[in-house]
């Protein structure tokens, strides 16, 4: 008989234990070892309390390791012990015997209280999903905490989340999703391995996901939030898990977790390195009508990174109340790229005039460097009252040279050879303070502030090599600071009952931006402070049928990339540079979300509106058969679209979710005296298929179509994809051999077109099929988790 269930009224009533009646007497300590009457095995999480005698209040207590071994220590004088377990009579000791201030209970049996036992399990033996006023939050039950099963396993349980057998968490369809951990950023719930897997399904009380984030968190937004509680009184132990990759093209990693809790501290490490290949086929024409002249270009690329890392973090527990957490990465990533370019010039497209060959072989070094101090406390006048305090640090860097050689093989064209330097170097800082502070029962405030800090330095250097010498080019070469300050202050009010709930929340950011061309003293600032106002509601219809109403503005800034003024010279052809002069886009977004739980499915229908100013686009200008682009603030859009998820059980062994959202949009907008008006529709869909086979098999098939749309100039083509894995687990997931493919047909081609009346010029580019196959093994507790190697 297994005993996993961590009764969560008993963990409240450990919070509870509180009141110090100490006095100055001796310390006592008091051990013993509790075990279940009938099968003989150990209790784990069994309550052991020091209660006053003369007011029957606790004192002071602890709960039993997994051998169902306690010890405490008391200051008291007059009391009792009483030893307790869901389901289970308890036993009371008011006589026993001190020696040597030690009190040793010796072997404690509890037997089964009938009369709750029934209550007991019908609450706990299965999961359920509850409807709460912006988020649903998933209970995790004995049904999946007594598996052994890896939070990822669990993640795949909750309505809107998938996970697929390479670990990439998506929530509606979208992988832009943020993880949290007891609702702060981690280093565990990164996706650059497997950290995740070291946190087993019975460490989790609870999975909540939030579609439509508040004004509590950034208004830059994200796809979703999905944060994980774990149990106050999480496993103690060793977790960890070990794996091995190899795949075609390569993709060779090892990777290693290791995650050690005790009562005070809850230490982890990942170790990680391997080396992988990317290889990629693109495709370029410029056609210039006025000329009559084209270019087309085929290249053939290969990427490889070399890559390793160390992460090093604690969790140390001060008391019940107080967590500070420690962590720090590096990370060194080698790379080196070939790129083979084909260039053909026709006149009038069938008489070809010139032919070469540009080479471009490129070296980089990348240091990364992440750290984070993380301070949470708990009150005691209520649970979810907490004060959360986290400084995260980041730095980036990356020295990089590039040559780039073309030789002409037919016609005119010279011969030449450029050469590229970068030096560029990156600096985050985030310091957040979150108070949350629940009153009268049904109403909950919330306030806190964040300060960002984004600093970048980027020395680019193009060189020509003419009679024999190398010249700085001074037209292309510059050094480009970007300077990033955004201050922030916000407040939420909410009330919720059982049945309705409302929460009003406004938030404000300032920011200040700076921006410098240093050779030649072109220097930009700009400061904004905006308002973001969010209102949620939600209405819960009966217990498996909820109605949710959000609305919330948001801000999306342009980033380095966008801003930095520097030409890419790769294709001397189709260059892209940025425009330092770009504003914000700014959009407000509303969304009606009703949510079904069905016996064997979960159903989310949604409608949604988004209207957006300033909108970014690439505007392509074009002489001379070179095509340049540039971000420009193109108008507006409004975007109205229809949003459909679901995950449906039809047995045991076969799941399907599915994702589909259709959007009409219209777009208004004005540059250099051209107008920019169009309409259009999109469409994406997705479809997976999850099976359970014998012999311990998972089966999984995934389907992607996005579908062909109007840009400013011209148009994006559609593309389908499809991948699989199969995953085999032995020793009841302790080991674990898994084989993927991704882009299965080799099929997923980006491709974007724009057909102007003087010109026309189209870019596409295809990596193809990956295969990977990777064998895992778990310490302690859990399944094993692979790695992924991501960068």
């Amino acid at each position: 008989m297994k005993f996993h269930i961590t009764p969560t009224v008993f963990i409240f009533f450990l919070s509870l234990l509180a009141t110090m009646g100490y006095s100055q007497n001796i310390s006592k300590k008091i051990t013993g070892n509790v075990f279940e009457a009938t099968s003989n095995q150990p209790i784990e999480y069994a309550t052991i309390a020091i209660v006053q005698n003369a007011t029957g209040k606790p004192i002071t207590g602890t709960i039993t390791d997994s051998n169902g071994l306690f010890t405490l220590e008391t200051n008291a004088t007059d009391f009792y012990i009483e030893v307790s377990f869901m389901g289970y009579a308890p036993q009371v000791f008011r006589d026993f015997k001190l020696v040597k201030n030690k009190i040793d209970l010796g072997l404690i049996t509890l037997t089964e209280d009938l009369n709750t036992l029934g209550e007991v399990l019908v609450r706990a033996e299965k999961s359920q999903t509850e409807f709460k006023l912006d988020k649903r939050v998933f209970i995790v039950g004995s049904d999946i905490s007594s598996t052994g099963a890896s939070s990822l396993e669990v993640l795949n349980s909750v309505p809107s989340v998938n996970v697929s057998i390479e670990g990439v968490i998506s929530l509606r369809g979208s992988q832009g999703v943020q993880v949290l951990i007891n609702g702060k950023p981690s280093v565990l719930a990164s996706a650059d391995g497997n950290a995740l897997g070291t946190i087993t399904a019975d460490m989790i009380e609870r999975i909540e996901v939030i579609t439509n984030p508040s004004a509590k968190y950034n208004a830059s937004g994200t796809a979703g939030i999905i944060n994980i509680v774990i149990k106050s009184s999480e496993k103690r132990g060793l977790n960890g898990a070990a794996s091995l990759n190899a795949g075609v093209p390569n993709s060779n990693s090892f990777g290693l977790s290791l995650n050690k809790r005790t009562e005070m501290f809850n230490l982890f490490t990942q170790l990680g390195f391997g080396k992988r290949t990317f290889k990629t086929k693109s495709k370029s024409t410029n056609k210039d009508f006025v000329n009559d002249s084209t270019i087309t270009n085929n290249e053939r690329s290969t990427f490889n990174e070399k890559f390793g890392s160390l992460l090093l973090g604690t969790d140390f527990h001060i008391n019940d109340r107080n967590v500070l957490t420690l962590s720090g990465t590096y990370a060194f990533e080698i790379e080196d790229q070939l790129a083979n370019s084909y260039f053909d010039k026709f006149f009038e497209e069938t008489t070809r005039t010139d032919s070469w060959l540009r080479q471009d072989n490129t070296e980089a070094t990348n240091p990364k460097i992440r750290y984070e101090l993380q301070y949470k406390k708990d009150f005691k006048r209520h649970e979810d009252q907490d004060l959360l305090f986290s400084a995260l640090g980041n730095s980036f860097a990356k020295d990089q040279k590039s040559i780039y050689n073309n030789t002409t093989s037919f016609g005119d064209e010279p011969n030449t050879l450029q050469e590229t330097r970068t030096d560029y170097k990156l600096e985050d800082f985030t310091f957040k303070l979150d108070y949350t502070h629940p009153f009268l029962e049904k109403y909950t405030l919330e306030t806190g502030s964040q300060y960002d800090i984004n600093n970048v330095s980027n020395d680019f250097e193009v060189r020509d090599f003419i009679n024999e010498e190398w010249i700085s080019n001074p037209d292309l070469t510059n050094v480009f600071n970007f300077d990033q300050k955004v201050f922030a202050l916000y407040s939420t009010m909410a009330f919720e009952d059982d049945v309705w709930g409302l929460k009003l929340g406004l938030r404000l950011e300032s920011t200040n931006l700076t921006t410098e061309l240093k050779t030649t003293n072109a220097l930009n600032k700009k400061s904004y402070a905006n308002f973001f106002p969010s209102v949620h509601t939600s209405y819960n219809i009966h217990d498996n049928f909820s109605l949710q109403l959000g609305y919330s503005k948001r801000i999306s800034r342009p980033g380095l990339r966008q801003l930095n003024p520097f030409n890419n010279i790769r294709n001397n052809y189709s260059i892209s540079r940025g425009n330092p002069d770009l504003q914000p886009e700014y959009t407000d977004s509303f969304e009606l979300t009703s949510i079904h739980k069905l016996e064997k499915a979960s159903l989310n229908f949604s409608l949604y509106n988004r209207y957006t100013t300033d909108v970014v686009e690439n505007i392509i200008s074009f002489e001379n058969s070179i095509s340049t682009s540039q971000p420009e603030n193109i108008g507006t859009s409004n975007t109205v679209g229809f949003e459909f998820n679901s995950k449906y059980t039809f047995a045991r062994w076969f799941t399907v979710t599915s994702d589909f959202n259709i959007n009409y949009f219209n777009r208004k907008g004005e540059f250099e005296l051209e107008i920019f008006d169009f309409k259009g529709t999109r469409w994406t869909t997705s479809l997976t298929s999850k099976f359970k086979l014998p012999k311990e098999f998972d089966l999984e098939v995934a389907g992607n179509y996005n579908s062909k749309f109007a840009s400013v100039q011209g148009e994006i083509s559609d593309n389908f994809f499809a991948d699989m894995g199969v995953r085999k687990k032995i020793l009841k997931g302790k080991f674990i051999l898994n084989l993927s493919v991704r882009d299965v047909f080799a099929t997923r081609v980006d491709e974007r077109i724009v057909s102007q009346p003087t010109y026309y010029t189209s870019n596409s580019s295809k990596r193809g099929r990956f295969i990977v196959f990777g064998v895992s093994y778990a310490f302690g507790k859990g399944e094993a988790m692979e790695f992924s190697g991501q960068r």
